[in-house]
């Protein structure tokens, strides 16, 4: 079920205790030399509508929120970019009606690795107005870490930026939007961890050009099989939200 599909009679027919909704957040930001501003959105908007596809009775997809946290490429341009208080609180405004109206499990499915600390914050403030509800989010690619470490052939085997990953997944979804006379080794990056201590460095800081990783070793079989892999994944973690207890005190004894 689509949100912005339905009329609001088959919306108010929900059942809301056995519904996950979902909304996909993402970003438009500079994707280094070779791939569209839009990388995240696009990833993250055909991941989302897979995974309802899989289970049209049981998930209602809102729309991709396509604005993000991008603070940190605003120096390389091409770059849209919301205030970290004001995207917390729209965050929080989209699925405040819905949780207002009775639905009781959201996923956060995330598409931008800036959205990662604003989803938690919005989720902790929301969860004390619904201690009743099961609020949750995520990476799409925390999901399927395996799979995705098991497909790279380069040796950075994460989600980077405009990296294997993401290059061969946009060769797969939207191969024409990928400059591939511009695909070049971006190994050299500077990472934002050090012996688990987090490094406040922004793109320009940590990249030359935009982008991580080996881009040039992406293909569109490579992104077809992550794509597939993924999908099934968040699938499988669907049902199992679907399944989790409502647990407003914790009463074990």
């Amino acid at each position: 079920m689509k949100f912005h599909e339905m009329t609001s009679a088959q919306i108010a027919a929900a059942n809301r205790d056995q519904t996950l909704l979902i909304l996909p957040i993402a970003a438009i930001e500079q994707h280094g030399p070779h791939l569209p501003t839009g990388t995240d959105t696009i990833i993250c908007d055909a991941i989302a509508n897979a995974v309802e596809a899989r289970a049209p009775e049981t998930i209602i997809l809102l729309p991709t929120l396509w604005l993000g946290a991008s603070a940190h490429h605003l120096r390389f341009g091409a770059t849209l970019d919301a205030d970290l208080d004001i995207y917390i609180k729209l965050l929080q405004e989209i699925v405040r009606q819905p949780l207002l109206d009775g639905f009781s499990r959201l996923m956060l499915l995330n598409g931008h690795g800036g959205n990662i600390d604003p989803l938690r914050v919005a989720l902790r403030q929301l969860q004390t107005d619904f201690p009743d509800a099961l609020l949750t989010g995520a990476p799409y690619w925390s999901m399927a870490e395996e799979d995705i470490a098991n497909a790279m052939d380069g040796a950075d085997k994460s989600v980077g930026h405009a990296c294997e990953f993401e290059t061969s997944m946009i060769m797969h979804l939207r191969p024409e939007l990928v400059d591939t006379d511009k695909l070049a080794d971006q190994s050299g990056w500077l990472p934002d961890v050090l012996d688990g201590l987090f490094i406040c460095r922004d793109l320009k800081q940590r990249t030359k050009a935009g982008a991580t990783g080996r881009p040039d070793l992406a293909t569109p079989e490579k992104g077809a099989a992550l794509f597939k892999a993924i999908v099934n994944r968040i699938g499988a973690v669907a049902e199992k939200l679907l399944a989790e207890p409502l647990v407003t005190i914790h009463d074990q004894a």
